[in-house]
């Protein structure tokens, strides 16, 4: 039925207010669990150093009772090694009369930002100490400092699937010519692979605890046989009800809770350039750490007009304790 011309409708009133509802929908990931689950420390410095050190090979040679020693076995030093910090920001600038007027889902602009600015860090260190694979850079007058991230480090336990593994001999994986190169065409994700990475790290004493795969190579992964099968009980449900989502692979050196990472979703190896190469770590959390010199901050910059300026900083490097705890899949495929 037509309605009528003298109808006054909503189309032609003046007056109505606005129906803008106070959530604010924000579905950015926000999880980092590399930095949720490894420990922390204080930097005094912008270079931060640490030891490592190994037993000797053991030995079954018996000696002769009343041995007298001729000789002495030569002691060997501690290794030191280091890694630089790096600075990550987030500005931004609130007009006064932005920061004054009412607004819907926040009652301070400049709060709000400042809130969010502290979740992107967070986010930015978390990807840079997992994906930073271009070496450390000590920095100058005219260029910043990198910490050299988990990547970069990796060179004992690999399995490099025609890539080439990092080459550094010094204290620090420094350059491009030492860390990961020359990536090959990617290849699937298989158990043969995790099996023989896990071995490795298992015969140099390494204990990992995490695999931590994009979210494609998680479902790749939840196919492995070596998957623990996730049984819950369901009400009404005789017997239990098996989940699909795998979060345990069991191997014969140990257990790995499959970790999935978004920020490894779309893959492009930073040092290289090369698309679509995956990775898969092998991580020991007990032997990784974040070093803080400068820890989170939201700082208020000089007012220079009628505005508020904030600047939200962190200064930190990665600390592998040692590199052979963990392990590294290389040139693996990113998607299907």
């Amino acid at each position: 039925m037509a309605t009528k011309a003298t109808t006054f409708e909503t189309y032609t009133a003046i007056g109505i207010r606005e129906d803008l509802s106070d959530l604010i929908s924000d579905i950015s990931p926000i999880q980092t669990p590399l930095q949720s689950n490894i420990g922390s420390r204080s930097a005094e410095n912008t270079y931060f150093e640490w030891q490592t050190d190994s037993l000797l090979a053991a030995s079954a040679t018996p000696v002769e009772e009343g041995t007298n020693l001729a000789t002495y076995t030569i002691t060997a030093p501690t290794t030191r090694l280091g890694n630089y910090c790096q600075i990550n920001i987030r500005d931004f600038l609130i007009s006064g009369t932005e920061q004054r007027v009412v607004k819907a889902g926040r009652s301070s602009e400049v709060g709000y930002q400042a809130a969010k600015a502290a979740k992107e860090l967070k986010r930015n260190v978390e990807k840079a100490c997992l994906l930073n694979g271009v070496g450390a850079v000590v920095g100058s007058n005219n260029t910043a400092r990198v910490t050299a991230g988990l990547p970069g480090w990796l060179k004992t336990n690999t399995v490099d699937n025609a890539s080439t593994k990092p080459s550094y001999t010094g204290s620090t994986p420094t350059g491009a010519a030492q860390v990961w190169k020359s990536f090959g065409t990617p290849v699937a994700f298989t158990e043969a692979m995790l099996s023989t990475c896990m071995q490795a790290v298992y015969e140099e004493g390494g204990e990992p605890s995490m695999l931590m795969v994009s979210p494609y190579n998680k479902t790749v992964v939840s196919g492995f046989s070596g998957i623990a099968e996730s049984r819950f009980n369901v009400d009404g449900a005789q017997p239990s009800t098996i989940i699909a989502a795998a979060d345990i692979f069991v191997s014969d050196f140990g257990n790995l809770s499959v970790v999935p990472q978004r920020f490894m979703t779309t893959v492009e190896d930073e040092g290289a350039g090369t698309a679509h190469n995956d990775w898969a770590f092998l991580i020991d959390p007990d032997e990784l750490k974040l070093a803080t010199l400068r820890p989170y901050s939201i700082q208020e910059m000089a007012k220079t007009g009628d505005a508020d300026a904030r600047l939200a900083l962190i200064e930190f490097g990665l600390m592998v304790n040692n590199e052979a705890a963990h392990g590294v899949v290389a040139g693996i495929k990113a998607v299907a």
